[in-house]
């Protein structure tokens, strides 16, 4: 179903008691987020003038957000009220909306996520929602949004948690499993990003198909690609055979081998499955980009700095709005107007042969009564198959967080396609131990004691 926004009348953003939304960004110092963020809401007819609250553990990265946010309002002639707040209680008070885009550890955990692995022959690309980056980037971040959870419940129960924060699949999960808070959704630009892709593709406006899309998040699946109720993947699978150009993508390969489009990108995508990075002669055909993120993550600490220098010399700031899943959704509910998203969100019947508990993402209705996930039924078996293996290792990961199981830990990595299509059990145990010792501050309790 593609993402879709009606305008309400411009109108002052206010909550249910009249005042005005207050919207926390939590890790407010994410600039390349950020700066798309803010551009949507303060473009926004309805959220504009809105009470930005911005979060971050890092002292000089709060007063950057707090500037750009300022030099955002200035561009584009909102009237928000600002706070940089570092006391995170205090900036969830009352919240009405809370986005969480923390990265825990920053680019050092990052860097480590692929260098120790490296070392023994795992080859990734992003590394933040599977494989061994996926699991240590999720145990890093568990203890972090549990608590805020439990922080939620208590200060602001009514408010929605956007999450941004990678691995997806993990973090919701764990807010809703181990927290008492369960008003939390998963959001992504990649179904978006695939359904205007796809509609490009076949020459077709997007506006004029309907897709349906589910599955997990950066591995789900567009189920119907119609136009007038006529199957577009037949004129696709034309126009794949016309230009060879684009035939040898990894993502056209999963869909040529399983049926059905993936909504993840051909680097990414190459991650979730056994069949490509372990094999040097796939990752040349297919021209697959190994550390692809800690490059961008590197290119992202000078950007940032730059940015900071234009900022503190007045400089004035581009205003880009994107139409950003939470500002859409944001919308939707503060206007009441409705629109459709994709959400990862607790599956409980919204995908019939995929682990009840799990999260999953499907379409959802947004309007001011919130989200509303759309039930889709069952997967094709092959593609619910492929999600579940998915699915394993994201459970294992929430539960080794969740319970602070070292051997779980060592179950996520064993059952992880690309790690166990790459390494005997006994060097993922100890790649699973090297990265622990490295990470041994941002772990839960329990993880770091040896067996």
């Amino acid at each position: 179903m593609t993402t879709q926004r009606r305008e309400a009348a411009p109108q002052r953003a206010v909550a249910g008691d009249g005042r005005a939304t207050r919207i926390v960004l939590l890790g407010a110092g994410s600039m390349e987020f950020s700066r798309t963020l803010l551009a949507d809401l303060l473009t926004s007819p309805v959220l504009r003038d809105s009470h930005l609250v911005l979060h971050d553990i890092d002292p000089d990265r709060l007063a950057t957000a707090a500037a750009l946010a300022a030099a955002t309002a200035e561009a584009t002639g909102a009237h928000p009220t600002i706070s940089a707040v570092d006391d995170r209680r205090k900036a969830l008070a009352g919240a009405d909306f809370v986005v969480n885009q923390i990265a825990v550890g920053g680019f050092d955990a990052l860097r480590l996520d692929f260098e120790i692995p490296r070392k023994y022959g795992v080859r990734q690309t992003i590394g933040d929602s599977l494989g061994l980056g996926g699991i240590f980037r999720g145990l890093r971040t568990i203890p972090v949004v549990r608590a805020l959870g439990e922080e939620m419940a208590e200060l602001c129960p009514d408010a929605w948690l956007l999450n941004y924060t990678n691995p997806m699949t993990v973090v919701p999960w764990a807010v809703y499993a181990g927290s008492p808070f369960e008003r939390v959704v998963g959001l992504c630009y990649s179904i978006r990003d695939t359904q205007l892709n796809l509609a490009g593709l076949v020459g077709i406006p997007e506006d004029e198909i309907t897709f349906l899309t589910a599955g997990v998040n950066h591995q789900a699946w567009v189920l119907r690609f119609e136009k007038d109720g006529v199957d577009l993947y037949p004129r696709l699978r034309q126009v794949i055979e016309d230009r060879p150009e684009i035939g040898n993508l990894v993502r056209i390969e999963l869909f040529r081998h399983l049926g059905y489009f993936p909504t993840e990108s051909s680097d990414h995508g190459s991650e979730y499955v056994p069949w490509f990075l372990p094999h040097e002669a796939m990752v040349q055909r297919h021209g697959i980009d190994v550390d692809l993120y800690l490059r961008q993550s590197r290119e992202s600490l000078q950007e940032y700095d730059d940015l900071r220098r234009r900022l503190a010399g007045g400089e004035p700031v581009d205003v880009d709005p994107v139409e950003e899943t939470a500002a859409v959704a944001m919308a939707a509910i503060v206007s009441g107007v409705p629109a459709t998203v994709p959400g990862s969100v607790p599956n409980r019947g919204l995908i019939d042969n995929l682990p009840a508990e799990a999260c999953v993402e499907v379409p959802c209705l947004v309007d001011g009564d919130g989200f509303h996930p759309r039930p889709v039924g069952a997967l094709p078996p092959q593609l619910a198959a492929l999600n579940r293996q998915f699915l394993n290792v994201s459970e294992l990961t929430v539960l080794a967080g969740l319970e602070g199981s070292r051997e779980h830990v060592y179950h996520a990595a064993m059952l992880d396609p690309n790690t166990a299509a790459t390494l005997t059990l006994d060097a993922i145990v100890a790649a699973c131990d090297e990265l622990i010792e490295a990470h041994a501050a941002w772990l839960p309790p329990g993880i770091t004691r040896r067996r």
